[in-house]
């Protein structure tokens, strides 16, 4: 109540007329510059950087580097001009002046920030840099720029040193251990995920534990965010990468093909030897007249060598309907102008099962694009199961719907 009274006393004598006076003009000095500096040098600067044919000129504005920037003016306006205002209590200036340069360090804190931000993005923007982005240093820079910047504000503050300050961190550093423990964990594996090249932005990944399916869009210190393909976003802790494991696609990108891996189960009921006249017929279709030929003349050669009799199915070597398909498609794939020639290409069987033995088809296409790759996968099997008949063969699947109807009637 006292300070109230004196404050009062003095302000009815003129005494702090003056120092209120120059402190309202300061102000309004301050205002004005920040209106200058920020609505007229800084939209000059941005109108320049628009027909700028530069990138990076173009980040620093998209970081609001120079709006940033700009509150330096009017801060040190502040603390330059309220020493020259007169009348002014020696405490109050000095508190302005404080509080004037812990706000300019701020300023400088969040102006940095903003060049880092624009480093990243114009480092990001260059397509040979994906693979070892610089988000997560960019931002442990940040959190130490942050960390510093309040150590020298509260030390400018309270008009003490800042190595004050520095040398309680010790004591305290099993508390920032604690607090800083993911962005520990998120700084080392950041360094091992980049300097293995592991993942990075546009990398299609697979991770089951946390059900992501899906493209990179995003590697920061502490998460990487995956956009799956049903279109939803999921968050995984950057360290999570290093401590399970997780499917990469990138290989497959890079290799310019894809793989076709699908199995048919064939009917073995329907697996016999070719007659004489399908074998005539089959050395008609222009991907198996080659194949008929040479098979017909080893057969030969090996059954005369052998001695063996035409008569017996079991004494001599013969053709298949099976064995011909998988000819056939081993032709047909080779011939296929979306299948990779350079890459594995089989068509084989596996072992045989309750369900059939099954016709694998082995082979990768001519491009990594999901949607062709679809479509080129229907049509090779689309194909396949169509031409089974032609062989007298028959695709295996459980009894049900008009299958069900059809035995019924049998039985009655």
């Amino acid at each position: 109540m006292d300070f109230i009274e004196i404050g009062l006393e003095r302000l009815t004598r003129g005494a702090l007329l003056v120092p209120l006076i120059g402190l309202a003009a300061l102000f309004a000095v301050s205002t004005a510059t920040y209106f200058v500096v920020k609505r007229v040098l800084v939209s000059a600067i941005r109108r320049v950087v628009e027909r700028s044919e530069s990138r990076w000129d173009d980040e620093l504005v998209r970081a609001r580097f120079f709006g940033r920037v700009a509150h330096f003016a009017p801060l040190l306006v502040v603390w330059w001009g309220v020493a020259w205002i007169p009348g002014l209590p020696d405490s109050v200036d000095t508190s302005i002046q404080r509080l004037a340069f812990a706000l300019m360090i701020l300023a400088a804190a969040t102006s940095v920030a903003s060049l880092l931000t624009a480093v990243n993005a114009i480092y990001s923007a260059k397509e040979e840099n994906l693979s070892r982005p610089i988000k997560g240093y960019v931002q442990v820079a940040k959190i130490v720029l942050a960390i510093v910047s309040a150590i020298l504000i509260v030390a400018t503050l309270m008009d003490r040193s800042p190595l004050i300050f520095l040398s309680g961190l010790g004591a305290m550093a099993a508390v920032l251990l604690l607090v800083f423990r993911d962005t520990l964990l998120s700084l080392v594996a950041s360094i091992q995920l980049t300097g293995n090249d592991m993942v990075h932005v546009g990398d299609w990944i697979e991770m089951s534990e946390f059900g992501v399916d899906g493209d990179v869009i995003d590697v920061a210190l502490h998460t990487v965010k995956v956009q799956n393909w049903d279109k939803t976003i999921t968050t995984i802790p950057t360290h999570k990468l290093i401590e399970s494991s997780f499917k990469n696609w990138r290989g497959m990108s890079q290799s310019g093909g894809r793989r076709i891996k699908r199995a048919i189960p064939i009917d073995m009921n329907t697996v016999r030897f070719l007659d004489e006249p399908e074998i005539e017929r089959f050395g008609r279709v222009a991907l198996l007249a080659d194949y008929i030929a040479s098979k017909r003349r080893e057969i030969a050669a090996h059954n005369v060598a052998l001695g063996r009799r035409e008569a017996s199915n079991a004494d001599i070597r013969r053709l298949t309907n099976l064995g011909t398909l998988r000819a056939y498609m081993q032709r047909y794939l080779e011939s296929h102008p979306r299948i990779h020639r350079g890459m594995t290409l089989m068509v084989r069987q596996l072992a045989p099962t309750p369900t059939g033995v099954p016709l694998e088809i082995y082979c990768f296409t001519n491009t990594t694009d999901w949607l062709e790759y679809e479509g080129i996968e229907a049509d090779i099997i689309e194909h396949t199961l169509a031409l089974l008949p032609e062989f007298d063969l028959r695709a295996f699947q459980s009894i049900a719907g008009r299958d069900l109807e059809a035995l019924r009637g049998l039985l009655h």
